[in-house]
């Protein structure tokens, strides 16, 4: 059984959560109505793993979550409001090891909860699974108190010089991006390690409601050298900048006047994840040799871009998946893994030096 504590203050999202969940054979529900509750909860019940609101009395969620992490870690999926200042706890909060989110419904609950109860149950049964390495989140906690009181600054987040790589890249190469669960902190962590000139553009789908692109996309352009905005619209692409996918939608690379652009459309219904990293990968193909592109697959539940990344290294693009022992969930590296389509495989902490070994920075 999956011991699964709900920590919420409305009494209407705890028996909203807990029906959804008691109508699953494999789960045993209990819950909190605040903080305080559920760190007594998490000692008497031993939950599996917890869905967590943020704003309540007493002790907020983010309080008790840094609590949690510290006595008795365990996997923490947020409940988060789909407004902007809900996405920013929220990124705060995934920064102090919460493993995933899922959005409030919004309106009448009861009006959406058969269409939202098969995905909420899909998220909280893959989160039980994770298993939170201690040593991992204590160090993300702690590099996250620090950049909180001092941002870095760009001297500072390159200190170290890769030996040149025996793998030619050219200098005018394309960097994608692809992750979902748990991708934020992953993204930080590898961005972070890119200094200032870094002499590609990024472009990056990472799942998520088009409420929290935005703020990822500011959060994160403080948090690293390299300039990093959300496309919501054509926008050229640079060296040295970071282009963020907008939520709820795809992001694309194109051409126009033999600029290379990347553009914000409308989701695929053909895809399951937006923004659909397979959808990114193709349309790079489309307009740019394989052999000037790199796909990065990060830490996500499924298997969006594997397919397409591992077509990329079959036409002789560059591809990396970051490893099992760092991804939260190995689930899209993994099946590239799978599909033989990795030509590297590599832990999130080094993903930012091979990067830079590629580009053969100096």
């Amino acid at each position: 059984m999956i011991r699964l504590l709900i920590v919420d203050d409305s009494a209407l999202m705890r028996r909203f959560l807990g029906r959804i969940f008691e109508a699953e054979a494999d789960f045993e529900v209990a819950s909190a109505r605040d903080g305080a509750e559920a760190l007594k909860a998490m000692r008497d019940f031993r939950p599996h793993v917890v869905t967590m609101d943020i704003a309540m009395p007493n002790m907020d969620g983010l309080a008790c979550l840094d609590r949690i992490m510290v006595e008795q870690p365990c996997p923490v999926v947020m409940v988060s409001a789909l407004t902007e200042h809900g996405a920013e706890e929220t990124l705060r909060a995934l920064q102090m090891g919460a493993v995933d989110f899922i959005p409030k419904p919004q309106g009448t609950i009861s009006l959406h909860g058969d269409e939202l109860a098969p995905l909420i149950v899909e998220r909280i049964r893959a989160a039980a699974s994770i298993k939170v390495r201690t040593s991992r989140r204590l160090a993300e906690r702690l590099r996250f108190r620090t950049a909180a009181k001092a941002p870095r600054s760009a001297s500072a987040r390159s200190t170290t010089s890769p030996a040149r790589t025996e793998t030619q890249l050219p200098d005018d190469c394309v960097l994608l991006i692809g992750a979902s669960t748990g991708g934020p902190p992953a993204l930080d962590a590898v961005l972070s390690a890119l200094p200032e000139g870094f002499g590609w553009p990024i472009v990056v789908a990472q799942h998520m409601p088009a409420a929290f692109t935005g703020p990822l996309s500011r959060r994160l352009d403080k948090l690293c050298a390299l300039s990093v905005v959300e496309v919501t619209g054509p926008t050229a692409l640079e060296a040295g900048c970071v282009y963020i996918g907008r939520g709820d939608a795809d992001v694309l690379v194109t051409r126009r006047n033999r600029a290379l652009m990347a553009i914000s459309a409308p989701a695929d219904p053909d895809h399951r994840w937006h923004p659909s990293v397979d959808r990114l990968v193709r349309s790079a193909l489309e307009h740019i040799p394989p052999e000037r592109l790199i796909g990065l697959l990060m830490t996500g539940m499924g298997y969006d871009g594997a397919a397409a990344m591992a077509e990329l290294r079959a036409l002789g693009g560059h591809t990396i998946a970051e490893a099992r022992q760092s991804a939260v969930v190995w689930g899209m590296p993994g099946e590239l893994v799978k599909l033989g389509g990795a030509a590297d495989v590599v832990e999130l902490a080094h993903i930012g030096a091979r990067l830079l070994e590629l580009a053969q920075w100096r």
